[in-house]
Order: structure tokens, then sequence, then C-alpha cells
């Protein structure tokens, strides 16, 4: 490929995210125009399974098997000659971070097997955990990366919001030096990225994602799994097994007691309070993008149009939480735990993370098409490593 004379190399990059809820296979294409530049990305392609790695806790080799099926999109995508140089990489998350070592690895050495039978570049740790630090800092990158932050250096970034199953991550780039000399030291990540040195605010909270946030509300988190976990976040005639990380709950609503929005936030309270760390300035990164579960539960709700998403601010979640807590029933077909989601969401960006009702949140799936996601971020960091610490 000849451009004003000079040859313009492509190249791809497949990203595995395994969540806890899905495993999802990003296959990104990039054109470098200049060795020296940031390489240019021209497009992604996107799939996802479900459930999670984590489900088949008990049976790896099936957990291997969806590994594999995602791979034969990449073959179809990708072209054959380029195979053997691009790179396949799986990063895990929550959903294998809450299993035990053991199950967690025999999940990991079976990836690993599936990648080395594929006609792909196996780079060395190419199917690892990925620590919480990473997951927040990456999916910044990605978001500001396709925001088109990181090719000025106005410093104007967006921060970023992720729900994921099992976790949640806070980031954002501080303007206050007492952000940064008031937060635990654990939450403050430096490193280099296309010759500029950041210093984030970043957290992931392992439990607090949706789901594992659901099951921590019913008291059920890591509990025994014969009892049945009650809430009044859920319909009162409400009865159904919960299987969450290859863990099945019994779980209900409370049958002759009271439901609704003022007990079921006291209830999802106890699983924010005191656990999210509030950063001083929540307000200094002008504007927050939240996705993945953030967006999902505000399509579902009618706050924003699935296409397009949208801006709301936190008192829209609040509001759409105490309809759909109040009128159960009319919201049941969706699902039985949206008033608990939806409270939660509410609580966890009003007393964890101490938003403002008016703070103005960008709900997005995609920016330029690409996945908002750490994968992007994490595919960058592999091709020039940024030595996040």
């Amino acid at each position: 490929k000849m451009r004003r004379g000079k040859y313009i190399p492509d190249f791809y990059g497949v990203m595995f995210d395994a969540g806890s809820t899905g495993t999802r296979i990003h296959i990104y294409k990039f054109i470098q125009k200049d060795p020296v530049e940031l390489p240019v990305l021209d497009n992604e392609m996107y799939h996802a399974v479900k459930p999670g790695l984590s489900a088949y806790k008990d049976n790896p080799e099936e957990g291997g098997n969806t590994v594999r099926q995602l791979l034969k999109i990449a073959k179809k995508t990708i072209p054959e000659d380029e195979w053997k140089r691009t790179p396949v990489v799986l990063k895990a998350t929550a959903g294998l971070r809450l299993l035990p070592e053991d199950k967690a690895n025999a999940l990991l050495k079976e990836v690993r097997e599936v990648f080395d039978e594929s006609p792909f570049f196996v780079p060395n740790n190419s199917v690892s955990i990925m620590n919480g630090t990473n997951e927040g800092v990456l999916a910044w990158v990605t978001v500001n990366f396709l925001t088109g932050h990181l090719y000025s250096n106005t410093r104007r970034t967006v921060g970023i919001l992720d729900l994921g199953g099992g976790s949640t991550q806070i980031t954002f780039l501080p303007k206050s030096k007492k952000t940064v000399h008031s937060a635990p030291p654990s939450y403050i990540a430096k490193f280099n990225l296309f010759n500029n040195t950041y210093q984030l605010y970043t957290h992931s909270y392992l439990g607090n994602g949706l789901y594992a946030a659901r099951l921590a509300t019913l008291g059920a988190l890591g509990a025994d799994d014969w009892k049945i976990f009650t809430s009044s976040c859920l319909p009162k005639k409400f009865r159904e097994d919960v299987t969450f990380g290859g863990t099945t709950y019994k779980v209900s609503g409370i049958p002759d007691g009271y439901a609704g929005y003022k007990l079921c936030y006291y209830e999802v309270m106890k699983v924010i309070k005191g656990i999210v760390h509030q950063p001083y300035e929540v307000k200094g990164s002008s504007i927050f993008y939240a996705f993945s579960y953030y967006f999902d539960r505000a399509v579902e709700t009618g706050l924003i149009d699935s296409s397009r998403g949208g801006r709301v601010e936190v008192r829209d979640f609040k509001k759409r939480a105490k309809e759909v807590c109040n009128k159960m029933a009319k919201y049941r077909a969706i699902s039985p735990f949206l008033c608990m989601d939806m409270t939660y969401i509410t609580c966890l960006l009003k007393e964890g993370f101490g938003f403002k009702d008016n703070t103005v949140l960008q709900l997005a799936k995609k920016v330029n098409n690409v996945e908002t996601s750490w994968a992007l971020g994490a595919t960058f960091d592999y091709f020039r490593n940024l030595n996040i610490h």
C-alpha cells in the first residue's frame, strides 16, 4: 500500500475481555502512518458470548470452548497472512478475581491451551487476570483516545465510570492537588502515554459490580447457598434461583412485608456506605463517561436511546429508580431486579462517589463506533508498555 510514496503497514490486535457475566472479543485494525506517531484505529469488530468464564469453574474445558468459538470470528475477520503476527491476549476481570485461586488458574490454563493451538501469535503472559487499577486506567485511556483528548495537550480529559457484573471502576485526572493527597496512596496511578505523564485517581471496587452487589444486598455473596435470601427491592411475589460465578442462590421478595424505593435504598446503602471512597473533587473532571451496566439500565428504563446514548444527570437515575421501585409490577417484565439495580446505581453515584444531583454523565456504549471498555487501552498497553504504577 503506497500513500505519498510511503509504505503504510496495517496491523491487527485481538483482545479478549473475560468478564463476570460474559466473554467478549475485540478485533482491532490499526494503521501506522508513521513509526513515531500514534497508530490510527481503522475499525473494531466486537462479539460477546454469555455466561462468563467463571460460570465454568467446575468445567474449564467448556470455558475454553467459548474462547475457541470466538477465535473463529477472528479467523474470519483477519486476513490469513496476518495471523502469525497478530497477537491474541485475554484479560480476565472480577469474575475470576472472585473465584478460588485453583479454579481461576484451571480456567486460565485451559484458555492458554486454546490460544496455543490457534494460528495467531501468542505473546508471553497472554492469558492473565488483570488488576483493578489497570482496568480503570485502561478504560480511561480508551475513552480519552476515542474522544480525541489524548491527541491534544489541553489536559481537558474526561473521567470514566465503569459498572461491570463483579466490580466497578472510577478513574479521572484530578485538577486539585488535594484530591491526590487525600486519596489512599493505592488510588493514585502514574503512567506515560504518547509523551505525556498522567497521574490519575483510580480504583476498582471488587464485589461492587451490579450482579455481585445484588447478592451483597441480599446478604448472599459468599454465604451458604441453601437458605432463601429476601429483599424489599424485589417484587413481593418474586421467587427465583439466581446464578452468579457458578453458584446458585434462592432469592425472593418479602411476601408479607413492604417493598419500595425507601426501604430498598436503606438495604443497598449497607453495600456502599464506608466501602466507597469519596474523592475530594468528583466534579473536577468536568464530565464523566459512564458505560457498561450504567448504560444498559438507563436504556431499559427509557432514560436514553439505545443507539445514541445521551447525557443524564445523577438525579435522573434517582427519579427513575423511585418510579421503578414504586411500580414494581409494571417494570417486572423488563427485570424483577430493575428496582434494586437502579437504586444501587443511584446510591453508588450519590452516597458512594459523592456526585451531586446535577452532575452530568455522558452515557455511551460506543464512541466513534468503538466499544467503551478497557480493551482498546489494554491493546495500546500491549503494543507500548505504559508501565502503570
